[in-house]
């Protein structure tokens, strides 16, 4: 039996994409800008230093976590398409455009920890990112996208995966709005909406209407 072939438009699409999540992702670490002492500096002074950049480390870190999530979805949808269809274009186009955008929120919340815009700012990228990344998921995972070999479980795994991005980026949102210095850190309930929705959906499989 012949193994199905993907479409070379959508190849050349996936290569594209993650090129751009790639640069996106080592752009991050360019904020991390090394703090300069003069030579002689005791070891205090650089300790001092560096702990003066632990919010650019912050982001550093949450960006690079939640652009990997974002990538590792990304990889595993189109691991299910086989075939191209251009409505998958402007959608794909507009996550690689929040994508893209992610180093800039990230500097600029970096350098201005706690404050409101910057957070609100930072945490509503990722919301839309999300939101296309949400759209991306559905379009090439239904017909005439997806792969004829894709199993029903693989598909409802990343399209719940999906969801949890959008549940817990909004989360984040929503606190930015009561507590803008932990905005953020909102973004850690994506794991925990991860478990929430396992759960209702063993609940729903067991007792379906």
């Amino acid at each position: 039996m012949a193994e199905a072939r993907t479409d070379h438009p959508l190849e050349r699409m996936v290569f594209f994409s993650d090129a751009v999540f790639a640069i996106a992702i080592t752009l991050l670490v360019i904020e991390l800008r090394p703090p300069h002492l003069p030579h002689g500096a005791s070891d205090m002074a650089h300790w001092r230093a560096l702990a003066l950049i632990v919010p650019s480390f912050i982001g550093y870190a949450i960006s690079f976590w939640v652009i990997g999530a974002f990538w590792m979805g990304h990889h595993r949808v189109f691991a299910l398409a086989a075939h191209y269809h251009p409505r998958i274009l402007a959608w794909n186009m507009g996550l690689l455009w929040t994508i893209g955008f992610m180093p800039f929120v990230t500097a600029y919340m970096s350098l201005n920890m706690g404050e409101q815009v910057p957070t609100t700012l930072y945490c509503s990228e990722m919301f839309l990112t999300a939101l296309f990344n949400l759209k991306v998921n559905r379009t090439a995972t239904s017909p005439p996208m997806v792969s004829e070999q894709a199993a029903p479980e693989a598909i409802a795994y990343v399209r719940q995966r999906a969801v949890v991005m959008v549940l817990g980026t909004a989360t984040a949102v929503a606190i930015c709005f009561i507590a803008p210095a932990w905005g953020q850190y909102g973004l850690i309930s994506i794991p925990l909406w991860r478990i929430v929705l396992k759960r209702v959906s063993r609940v729903w499989t067991r007792n379906p209407r």
